[in-house]
């Protein structure tokens, strides 16, 4: 029996590509939704956050103790 065969015979097996479709489509626009919405400072903050070294971050946890 090929695998196309054992999908055929399970009840209600048409409706899991329309839910996959949906949660597809669901999850995209949230996503675009998000980033036209979100600040453009905090994209700009995110990019540079590799280029840092740090030094700003452990002068603040210091003057916190």
């Amino acid at each position: 029996m090929k695998f196309r065969n054992y999908l055929e015979t399970i009840s209600g097996i048409g409706i899991l590509p329309v839910i996959s479709l949906l949660i597809f489509f669901l999850f995209f626009s949230a996503l675009l939704v998000w980033v036209v919405k979100s600040r453009k400072q905090h994209f700009t903050d995110m990019e540079q956050l590799p280029l840092e070294d740090g030094s700003e971050n452990l002068s603040l946890s210091s003057s916190e103790s």
